[in-house]
């Protein structure tokens, strides 16, 4: 079992925290300009739909060095390689900042998420490799709250950043936490030997089928909705391209005999069953973390600032969670507490699924309390579950394979809950246009005031009628808007739901040997 026979010094202690700062940072540079998306495409003369890919690069960039970083980390030490991300990460950082063209956005930003999305991984690495057994639970709560803290304050720092000193902020705001990290570093992480002979021998292919087939896949997941699915070239070859080098990708790493990532590791039951969890979870976490702000914005016209004040209710509780969860974690079996995750995570989705157009931002706060009350008793103990399990010399491709379930399991879960909202907002206009006719006495009764109201405004009859319909229509579509986001939130629901019941397939860690990797 790792974890064995070690003890915790000041050092060791500055480089966990140098890490999870990092993966803090990667994980909120995900969700920061979602708030401000309209803002910074006009900062750089994009409209609003080429204004998508400053999220989708990031994500694009993220996926592929999660799974590299574990073979580069091993190659050129943990503490070079983090050393040489965070500099990049910074240097990225400001090019976003200062771009002026989408161009120049876009291979920042992917820049920005190749260079943050290393911090990831490499936390739960330095955890596991650093720290003892009675420890552990420490460390991933620690972990826990860079997974579902950072997107819940994401959007809110982004939005008063944005408001107060403009949108490039939020690429600056990196630099003085990403300075501190630095210094942690080069302080607490040990220098070791570089093994730089392993490139010659390097799984080349593997990573050229990687790199090509899950950015392929993240790509059409993130902008499948709004390029019409398969209506879109671009789609339909992002497709192509990831239904032919994902399975290259996953042959490669089974049959070679020293792959980059060792996907060997799934015949773990635990790593394999988390993984999967994971994916769900991902599809929950950044699914609300997409839908709540979608609904504010659609239905209740709040602005990004507003936006964020709501999702804070999701992040600030957890601050009163977390430092119990490593108490309960070494005294309850870590299944247990990711099953009661689950469901009071799924009981927050479940109070949306009966929207009217009367929830906004008051309605809306206990939701997200009890939500913020379930999500750390989910991502916390199911990561120990998902590691505790290896060798300490897989831990890097166990949290590798680990995070890029999660963070597919989030591109897919905002692909499939934004084309749901679309396709029911359709399905659900209908139903009701079925029922709001010129014939039914209430439309003829609502429609006769509003033409009033409107005559009374001094348009004349024809207009003040043309009106009208065009305030029935809008309020049907409200309405349809209202009832596809409580569709969406039970999709949610049952995903939980399913997760819940899921994690009884793994194993506790007491009843498991160590895999011998």
């Amino acid at each position: 079992m790792p974890g064995e026979n070690r003890t915790m010094d000041f050092r060791k202690w500055v480089a966990v925290f140098g890490t999870m700062l990092g993966a803090f940072m990667a994980v909120l540079d995900i969700q920061i300009t979602n708030s401000s998306l309209r803002d910074i495409s006009g900062g750089i003369a994009a409209t609003p739909d080429e204004g998508s890919w400053i999220s989708t690069a990031y994500l694009v960039g993220e996926i592929v060095t999660i799974a590299l970083t574990a073979w580069l980390a091993q190659v050129f030490t943990g503490r070079y390689y983090l050393v040489v991300n965070v500099l990049l990460f910074l240097t990225f950082s400001a090019l976003c900042g200062i771009s002026n063209s989408l161009g120049q956005m876009i291979v920042f930003r992917a820049g920005q998420g190749f260079t943050g999305g290393v911090f990831i991984p490499m936390a739960l690495t330095v955890i596991v490799s650093t720290m003892p057994k009675n420890l552990l639970p420490v460390g991933q709560a620690m972990f826990g709250m860079t997974a579902t803290l950072a997107p819940a304050i994401g959007p809110a720092l982004g939005g008063w950043l944005t408001d107060h000193f403009g949108w490039e902020w939020n690429f600056y705001v990196n630099v003085i936490p990403g300075a501190l990290m630095l210094i942690a570093i080069l302080y607490g992480v040990r220098k070791e030997s570089m093994k730089l002979e392993q490139l010659r021998g390097g799984d080349w292919w593997g990573i050229l089928c990687m790199a090509i087939g899950l950015g392929s896949l993240v790509a059409m997941l993130e902008e499948g909705q709004r390029k019409d699915w398969f209506g879109s070239p671009f789609i339909r070859n992002c497709a192509i391209l990831a239904a032919i080098f994902v399975p290259l990708f996953v042959i490669i790493e089974l049959v070679r005999k020293r792959p980059f990532v060792n996907l060997r590791l799934l015949a773990c039951r635990n790593l394999l069953f988390t993984s999967i969890i994971a994916f769900g979870l991902g599809l929950a976490l950044y699914g609300t973390i997409f839908l709540i702000p979608l609904y504010l914005g659609t239905v209740q016209s709040y602005s990004p600032l507003q936006i964020g004040e709501v999702l804070v209710w999701v992040g600030l509780p957890q601050f009163l969670i977390f430092p119990f969860l490593p108490f309960l974690m070494k005294r309850f079996d870590q299944r247990l507490l990711v099953c009661l995750g689950c469901f009071i995570f799924a009981a927050s989705c479940y109070m949306n699924i009966s929207m009217s157009f009367d929830y906004a931002g008051d309605q809306l706060r206990f939701a997200n309390i009890v939500r913020a009350f379930g999500q750390p008793f989910t991502i916390v103990p199911i990561t120990g579950l998902a590691v505790a399990t290896l060798a300490a010399k897989d831990a890097g491709s166990g949290s590798a394979i680990f995070n890029i379930f999660r963070n597919v399991g989030g591109s897919f879960g905002i692909a499939i809950l934004s084309t749901l909202v679309t396709r029911r907002e359709q399905f659900h206009d209908l139903r009701i246009g079925e029922l709001v006719t010129a014939y039914s006495p209430a439309t003829q009764a609502r429609l006769a005031t509003l033409q009033e109201n409107f005559v009374h405004k001094g348009f004349d009859a024809t207009t003040a009628l043309t009106q009208s319909y065009a305030v029935i229509k809008s309020l049907v579509t409200r309405e349809a808007f209202v009832m596809a986001f409580n569709d969406a939130f039970l999709v949610v629901t049952v995903a939980l739901l399913v997760s819940a019941v899921a994690i009884w397939f793994c194993k506790s860690p007491k009843l498991e040997q160590a895999h011998p990797g």
